[in-house]
C-alpha cells in the first residue's frame, strides 16, 4: 500500500501569521495563546497545525511537553503541522525527510459543525495508532470533515512524539514522552475546546491499535483523570513494557550511534539518524529473541513502559481496581487482526505445521497452551492456527480483557467485533486489523486503509453501509453514552458484530476467550 499525500491542505508545513489575509467567511477564534484563523470546507469550521506545546527540540529535547506560548496577531491554522520523527514502516520516514528542519510537531487540528463558544458540542479526541513508532495527523485517512459534519461533533486530531522520541527509556527524560503528549493535548481540549463549539465536560477519546494501547494506558494513569468522559479503544495490544526492558532496547538503539542511552548523549542527534537508529534495532530483533523476547519475536521495539510514575501499573490491574470506573468504554477488535500482518510478510497461503507450532509454542498461553489450541480448534490447519493464536495474543483478548477488568470493578463498557471482510485486492485481507479505520472516519476513498475496500462500486457500496452503522454508533456513543446495544457483562456478553447486517450477539470468540480466562496481561520483562 503507497503512502498518500496528505489531503486537503497539502503538504505539511508551518503556520503563517496575518493581521488581514483570509477571507470573511473564514473562522477566527481566540484560544488563550492567541487568535486562529482556519478555514471554512464544507460547511465546517476547520483548523489545522494549532500548536499544543513547545517543540520538544533543543533545551525541549525529551522532555515532557510544554506549555506552549502565545503569540501576537492572527496566526493561520490552515496547514497541517509537520510530524514528529517516523520509522521507515510504509515508507513513513519520507514525510519526516520532507518536514526536516520544522519542528513544530505538537499540533492539533479540529473539525467543527458550529465554532460558536456555546454550542457545547460532543467531542470526538482521535489519538492515531501506528504501532508506537510511526504516525501523523494529517494522513488522509484521519480528515475529521465527514464524521464532523454527519455525527454532530468536534473532531479533534493530534501529533504526538512515536518512536524513540516519544518512548524509548532514556537517562535523565521522563518515561512515556508520548502519552504525556496525548495528556498536554487533552489538556488544551479542556481548556480550549469551548471556542470552537465543543463541551469539555462531554470529551471521547477515540483510537486504534497503539492508539487504542495509549487510551488504555490514558484509563490507568492518574495525570489523565478528568480529562475524558468517554472512551472508544479499537483493538487493543497486548505488549507492554518493564522498564529493564525498555532500557535494555533504549540501549541497543543508541549503540547503533556508538553513544550511551541518556540525554547528554542524544540530545543532540538528528531526529532523522535517531529514528534510522531505531529502524536498525528493528530490522535485527530475530537476533535478540533470547533477551527480548516475545516483542523480538513481534518485531516490536516501542510500547508504553510500565515505569510507576506516568504509568503504575498495567491497564489491566488498573482497570480491575477501579481506574476506569466514571469512564464509560467502548471496546472490540476486528475477527482477523492477524491476517494484515500475514499478507504484508508474505506468508499467506505458506504457513506450515513448523510455524504454526512454533507460534503456539510462543504465544499461547500457560505450559499447555499449544496442546489446549488444538483441543479447541480441531479442524483448523496451520494457517487458521497461526493467525489465531497472533491475533487473540496481540488484540482480540486484551480488548476483550479490557472489558472485563473494567465490568469487574463496576464500570461500564460496551463490545463489539467487526466481522465484515475487506474486499479489496481481491478480499484476500478479511476483517483485519486497520479496516476499521476508514468505516470510523468514513474515509473510504483515501489513505492507505482505504486500499482494503477498494474501488468496485458493489464493494464501497457495502463499505459505505457498514460505516454508516460504525460511525452513527461512535457519535452515538460519544453524544449519550449508548452505542445502541446493551453493555458487557458476565453473564450474557452482548457483543455487537458490525457487518452488512450487524447483530448483537454473545461473545463470538468464545473458545478463545476460555483458553485466555486466567491469563494475565503483565508488563514483559527483560529476560536475560
Amino acid at each position: 500500500m503507497s503512502l498518500a499525500a496528505p489531503e486537503p491542505s497539502g503538504p505539511f508545513g508551518s503556520a503563517a501569521f496575518s493581521g488581514s489575509a483570509g477571507s470573511p467567511a473564514d473562522p477566527v477564534v481566540r484560544t488563550a495563546a492567541g487568535l486562529l484563523r482556519g478555514s471554512r470546507e464544507g460547511g465546517l469550521a476547520v483548523f489545522r497545525g494549532i500548536p499544543f506545546a513547545e517543540p520538544p527540540v533543543g533545551a525541549l529535547r525529551f522532555a515532557a511537553p510544554r506549555p506552549v506560548r502565545g503569540w501576537d496577531g492572527v496566526r493561520e491554522a490552515r496547514a497541517f503541522g509537520p510530524p514528529p520523527p517516523q520509522a521507515g514502516v510504509f515508507g513513513m520516514d519520507a514525510l519526516s525527510r520532507k518536514a526536516a528542519g520544522d519542528d513544530d510537531w505538537l499540533t492539533v487540528n479540529v473539525w467543527s459543525p458550529d465554532p460558536g463558544a456555546g454550542a457545547g458540542l460532543p467531542v470526538m479526541v482521535w489519538i492515531q495508532g501506528g504501532a508506537y513508532v510511526i504516525g501523523a495527523s494529517g494522513l488522509p485517512e484521519y480528515d475529521g470533515a465527514r464524521l464532523a459534519r454527519e455525527g454532530g461533533v468536534v473532531v479533534v486530531t493530534f501529533n504526538y512524539r512515536v518512536g524513540i522520541e516519544g518512548f524509548a527509556q532514556i537517562d535523565g527524560a521522563p518515561a512515556n514522552r508520548g502519552l504525556l503528549d496525548q495528556i498536554a493535548a487533552l489538556e488544551w481540549v479542556r481548556d480550549g475546546i469551548r471556542a470552537f463549539g465543543g463541551d469539555p465536560a462531554r470529551v471521547t477519546v477515540f483510537g486504534q491499535s497503539a492508539g487504542a494501547g495509549s487510551i488504555a494506558a490514558l484509563l490507568a494513569t492518574g495525570r489523565a483523570r478528568g480529562l475524558f468522559h468517554r472512551a472508544v479503544a479499537q483493538s487493543v495490544p497486548g505488549p507492554f513494557f518493564a522498564p529493564e526492558l525498555a532500557a535494555d532496547i533504549a540501549a541497543a538503539c543508541a549503540d547503533e550511534l556508538a553513544l550511551r542511552p541518556t540525554v547528554a548523549d542524544l540530545a543532540d542527534v538528528d531526529p532523522l539518524r535517531l529514528s534510522a537508529a531505531g529502524d536498525a534495532v528493528s530490522a535485527s530483533l530475530d537476533r535478540r529473541v533470547r533477551r527480548w523476547g516475545l516483542p523480538a519475536h513481534r518485531a516490536m521495539a516501542f510500547a508504553p513502559v510500565v515505569d510507576g510514575e506516568v504509568l503504575p501499573v498495567t491497564p489491566w490491574r488498573a482497570l480491575s481496581e477501579g481506574s476506569g470506573r466514571d469512564v464509560e468504554l467502548l471496546v472490540g477488535h476486528t475477527r482477523a487482526e492477524q491476517r494484515l500482518f500475514t499478507v504484508i510478510e508474505g506468508l499467506l497461503g505458506s504457513v506450515g505445521e513448523e510455524r504454526a507450532a512454533d507460534a503456539l509454542r510462543l504465544f499461547a498461553p500457560g505450559p499447555d497452551g499449544a496442546r489446549r489450541y488444538r483441543d479447541a480448534f480441531p479442524a483448523a490447519g496451520p494457517e487458521e492456527l497461526y493467525e489465531l493464536v497472533h491475533s487473540d495474543w496481540l488484540f482480540r483478548m486484551p480488548s476483550l480483557h479490557l472489558a472485563e477488568a473494567q465490568t469487574l470493578a463496576g464500570g461500564r463498557a460496551h463490545v463489539y467485533e467487526l466481522t465484515w471482510s475487506a474486499p479489496g485486492m481481491g478480499g484476500v485481507f478479511g476483517a483485519c486489523h486497520g479496516l476499521d479505520v476508514p468505516l470510523v472516519f468514513g474515509n473510504l476513498d483515501r489513505g492507505q486503509p482505504a486500499a482494503l475496500i477498494g474501488e468496485a462500486a458493489d464493494a464501497r457500496a457495502e463499505a459505505e453501509a457498514v460505516s454508516a452503522y460504525v460511525r452513527d454508533a461512535w457519535t452515538a456513543f460519544a453524544a449519550h453514552g449508548d452505542p445502541g446495544w446493551p453493555a458487557y457483562d458476565a453473564a450474557r456478553r452482548p457483543t455487537m458484530c458490525f457487518d452488512t447486517s450487524p447483530a448483537v450477539v454473545p461473545y463470538p470468540e468464545e473458545a478463545s476467550r476460555l483458553l485466555w480466562r486466567d491469563h494475565d496481561f503483565a508488563a514483559l520483562p527483560l529476560i536475560s
